[in-house]
């Protein structure tokens, strides 16, 4: 999924900055002071809405191709997960893009086309493993994206979204993680051979 970086900020806190003021443009309109008519946006949710449309949509095609290749049932359960979850809310974010007047992308990115062309030629336990290492990277990715919506956002709407999933994307980077874990198997155990012993042989 290509997103930029940004820093992670905790929901918590951010939710108190719904509506950022100080991100505001000069011309947006206000229903009473400090509070933006619904709909409007700033640069920041412009971009979000895009970003995390791309990638909603390249969650769901993965996840889909996953259960056509993937081999393992914890892969397999996963990704019915991610197409559920993404699904539901690309749905939604469908919805607040149209209200807000964005038009969001209707083709992955080229990173994520090269991903789905890369899974598209494993198969097996190298499927498996190439997956879900993306599923971490993206998950790292859409967790910071979404951070970054609820801080530095205008449309109300659109932060209590990103504020939605981001509890949810953190669950799905850490069954990832597990799941990666669980593939690699446990660390090979240092083998130590015992020193030879000081103590001279005895006669026979």
């Amino acid at each position: 999924m290509t997103m930029l970086l940004f820093p992670l900020v905790l929901a918590s806190p951010a939710l108190a900055q719904i509506g950022n003021p100080a991100g505001m443009k000069a011309d947006t309109r206000m229903q009473a002071p400090g509070d933006p008519v619904p709909h409007q946006t700033n640069n920041q949710d412009r971009l979000f809405a895009r970003l995390a449309a791309s990638g909603g949509k390249a969650e769901v095609e993965l996840a889909k191709l996953a259960g056509e290749q993937g081999s393992a049932d914890p892969v397999r359960e996963f990704a019915a997960r991610m197409a559920h979850d993404h699904g539901k809310g690309n749905e939604q974010l469908n919805e607040l893009a149209k209200a807000a007047q964005i038009p969001l992308p209707d083709e992955l990115s080229p990173d994520d086309n090269a991903m789905r062309e890369k899974l598209g030629k494993l198969e097996g336990e190298g499927f498996d493993r190439a997956y879900m290492q993306g599923q971490v990277v993206a998950h790292q990715k859409t967790a910071q994206l979404l951070s970054w919506e609820i801080s530095q956002g205008q449309n109300a709407e659109m932060q209590k979204f990103a504020a939605a999933m981001l509890p949810m994307v953190l669950d799905h980077l850490e069954k990832a993680r597990q799941i990666v874990a669980a593939l690699n198997g446990p660390p090979a155990e240092a083998t130590t051979k015992e020193p030879p012993s000081e103590r001279p042989p005895r006669n026979p």
